[in-house]
């Protein structure tokens, strides 16, 4: 029956992620006009994505959210993940923080550092550092409300004008494909001249990020040194991620 055959299909969607008509054709044993047929109704009704030979999950694209709606969320994984990047910073260093939730736990952990220098488009960050003996520099320009990031023209000059040795960059959504996307071409540009100005840039983001799409592209894998992420990242996607850069899971107690 064609609903029971199109619930297998988005039973194996869900399994896989992906699917090939040529193995549906056989799996269902019905031809691959039949399959198609599926497929297109399965698109029609947003189910779906076809794809040449196949097709793929139709999951919606990652939206901007707020502060408030993102702190507390994986925030174990969060803090396991900047105590490994702090591992990356250097005496004397000057680094770069992205805006995020990620990149302000990283902040927490710098309080006592004392030769280093920090740069940020964060308030929230910024913030975090105002008792610390950290040299903060804060870009500048349009205040984001309700999510602490500063961006825009003032922003992108101040960016075009800095060279620094790292950057921990964060992100709404991690795809092999795609790369790293933000919700808006503001967030994106920022991201792009942030990394332009680093020496070394590590993505930093817990594994509800990946294999998620957001609407325009930031940059792409093979333009970051590595990645630091939670151990909740499947094994397969982690092959597919070393590739193109290092990738550094960790847990609790690691």
């Amino acid at each position: 029956m064609p609903k029971e055959r199109r619930n297998e299909i988005l039973k194996q969607l869900n399994a896989k992620g992906k699917i090939d008509i040529e193995d549906l054709v056989r799996e269902l044993n019905v031809s691959a006009m039949t399959v198609r047929r599926d497929l297109a109704y399965l698109e029609e009704n947003n189910k779906i994505i076809r794809t040449h030979g196949g097709a793929i999950l139709n999951k919606p694209l990652v939206v901007e959210s707020s502060f408030a709606s993102k702190e507390g969320k994986f925030n174990a994984q969060k803090k396991w993940i900047a105590q490994k990047a702090v591992e990356l910073i250097q005496e004397h260093s000057t680094i770069l923080l992205d805006s995020g939730t990620t990149t302000l736990e990283i902040a927490k952990l710098l309080k006592e550092k004392k030769t280093i220098t920090v740069i940020t488009n964060d308030i929230k960050i910024a913030a975090e550092l105002i008792d610390s003996n950290v040299k903060v520099i804060v870009t500048g320009g349009e205040l984001q409300n309700k999510v602490g990031t500063l961006f825009g023209p003032v922003t992108e000059q101040i960016l075009k004008h800095i060279h620094v040795d790292l950057f921990f960059l964060g992100a709404h959504a991690i795809d092999v494909k795609a790369g790293v996307t933000a919700p808006t071409f503001e967030k994106a540009s920022i991201k792009k001249l942030m990394i332009e100005a680093s020496e070394k840039t590590w993505l930093v983001a817990d594994s509800s990020k990946f294999d998620q799409k957001s609407l325009t592209k930031a940059c792409d894998l093979q333009q970051i040194s590595g990645v630091i992420t939670d151990y909740s990242l499947t094994h397969d996607l982690k092959e597919k991620l070393s590739e193109y850069l290092d990738v550094v899971t960790v847990e609790g107690g690691e």
